[in-house]
């Protein structure tokens, strides 16, 4: 079979691929992840590249090579440039290793002795490496899941992990990428591989089974029960995992086939086996899990929010990259943008999550979009005149200009009705996810004492905003709090205490799981969680 060359630019990358590979194949193969979250169906228009020098642009995955190439990709068609929260909250523990007290001729005889926390998402790999002997992080590292382009939500991945070879590229394919992140974070830290002696990872329990190469056929179809719950250990050097050839991996316990092990990493790190004030947690993500309760009584529960709180299926949304939109809010009776890069020069060309629910916000307080989500065309005389312009017609429906850019070339950004409806599906979703969770512990929205946001995404949103699209419950906003993190704070606990690492058995038997899908007002629920409110 004939092979060309194939230089990807401005990277210069170059390499040989068969011809008929399409250039998404000839990226992963350079090393390059592009923005597929139609997983190559060729229906989100997201991993766009030129060729040609330039003159043409073509999808990614769609394209077949058939000739030498020169591919031009652009930062909203990559991955690994978008912003990833890599930090989060602090909880005290007692450090005392497992490791140590399995192996105690370790702290003697080492000169060094790490461990590494690993939060595998289904978009985001995070790691950080432990110093064993106090418990503080030396080196912390980030990427994008691989797996990526096989689709951006776990019912994608779990399809593509049934077919012939499936589960083995995806797991060959994650774990390549969290070895390359060990070495980062050894190069960070200024250490040896072999200094690491354990890895704790946590992941929705999807991720967690192709980790660790379990069958997850159960887990795409009903009652979507996972192979395995249980905590797992394993040696580092029987899954290829490049560490000390002693060391060994730990994987913490899932709740349910669809609330994982980072959830309960999240539900130690902020304390939930010690909580007296009625709290809601909110790990907002691909998915949305959700927990509920205090010490005594806890629910846990899985929305399927869906990808487009992270850029997916909006018309020009992306992830947290250079030239997204992250902020929008009104200033002297007009729309003001932060963007992502702006002090580098950028312009905006897209918008990310944090922005998109802010310019929903934006919207429903001038009156341009009604109680169903319907976009208006004709605004009402109180619209500052340079909000009311901005309104226009696309498709036969109402539009909003974000940005204009009439001056720099990028083309204008522009939130469509399309853009609203998949706001309203994800804001629903885990609307009506909380509803049913404060109906199964018999609570009313002035009961929850405190909501805490988890995940990059609850970092970056503004509590105002979500809290006007109907996205949380009706609490008072000092009562809102971020958390950062927390499922990756979770696995450092665990990595550095065996006392924590007692302590989440204990912790998952009080979590109750509820499939709220298989609630029988579900769909009630979820139909009223829809309408935006009024304030």
């Amino acid at each position: 079979m004939k092979h060309y060359t194939v230089t990807f630019q401005p990277d210069g990358k170059i390499i040989s691929i068969h011809s008929g590979a399409t250039i998404l194949e000839a990226a992963e193969q350079a090393g390059i992840i592009l923005n597929s979250v139609c997983g190559g169906a060729g229906t989100c228009g997201k991993c766009a590249v030129s060729v040609g020098g330039g003159e043409k642009q073509v999808l990614g995955c769609q394209y077949k090579i058939e000739s030498d190439l020169t591919v031009i990709i652009d930062s909203e068609s990559r991955f690994f440039e978008a912003k990833i929260l890599q930090h989060g909250i602090d909880r005290q523990v007692k450090i005392a290793p497992s490791i140590l007290e399995k192996k105690p001729e370790l702290g003697k005889t080492a000169g060094k002795v790490f461990g590494a926390a690993l939060d595998i998402g289904t978009s985001t790999l995070v790691a950080k490496l432990i110093d064993m002997s106090d418990g503080s992080c030396a080196a912390t590292a980030a990427t994008e899941n691989p797996q990526i382009r096989f689709g951006d939500d776990v019912i994608s991945r779990i399809a593509y992990a049934e077919t012939e070879g499936g589960l083995d590229d995806l797991h060959k394919g994650l774990i390549k990428s969290i070895n390359l992140l060990i070495g980062r974070l050894c190069e960070k830290g200024r250490i040896k591989r072999s200094d690491i002696y354990e890895i704790t990872a946590v992941g929705n329990t999807a991720m967690s089974h192709i980790f660790l190469k379990f069958p997850v056929r159960s887990l795409g179809q009903a009652p979507y029960k996972a192979y395995c719950l249980e905590a797992q250990d394993r040696g580092a050097k029987e899954m290829g995992l490049k560490i000390n050839p002693a060391g060994s991996v730990h994987t913490m316990e899932n709740i349910a086939g669809f609330v994982g092990s980072d959830t309960t990493a999240v539900a130690l790190a902020v304390g939930m086996e010690k909580m007296d004030k009625m709290t809601l947690v909110v790990d907002i993500g691909t998915n949305g899990e959700l927990i509920l309760g205090t010490k005594a009584k806890m629910f846990a529960a899985s929305c399927a929010a869906g990808p487009a709180l992270e850029g997916a299926r909006i018309s020009q949304g992306s992830r947290a990259v250079k030239g997204a939109i992250e902020r929008v809010l009104v200033k002297d009776g007009d729309i003001e943008l932060d963007i992502i890069g702006a002090e580098g020069g950028a312009s905006a060309r897209s918008i990310c999550g944090s922005g998109l629910i802010d310019a929903v916000a934006v919207m429903l307080d001038a009156g341009l979009i009604e109680a169903t989500g319907r976009m208006v065309k004709q605004v009402g005389s109180k619209v500052p005149d340079d909000i009311a312009d901005r309104v226009i017609e696309q498709d036969g429906q109402g539009a909003f200009v974000l940005a204009r850019n009439a001056n720099n070339g990028c083309g204008p950004v522009i939130l469509t009705q399309g853009d609203i409806r998949e706001t309203q599906l994800a804001k629903a979703a885990i609307r009506a996810g909380i509803k049913l969770l404060q109906k199964k512990m018999g609570i009313a929205d002035g009961d929850i004492e405190q909501v805490l946001l988890a995940g990059a995404f609850g970092n970056y949103i503004q509590r105002q905003s979500a809290k006007r699209i109907g996205l949380l419950c009706d609490v008072d906003l000092e009562k809102i709090h971020f958390v950062g993190n927390a499922a990756s704070v979770g696995a450092q606990m665990v990595l550095v205490s065996s006392e924590c690492r007692s302590l989440v058995g204990e912790l998952v038997k009080k979590i109750e799981y509820v499939e709220i899908a298989n609630e029988s007002d579900f769909q009630a629920v979820f139909a009223d969680s829809l309408m935006f409110g009024t304030i």
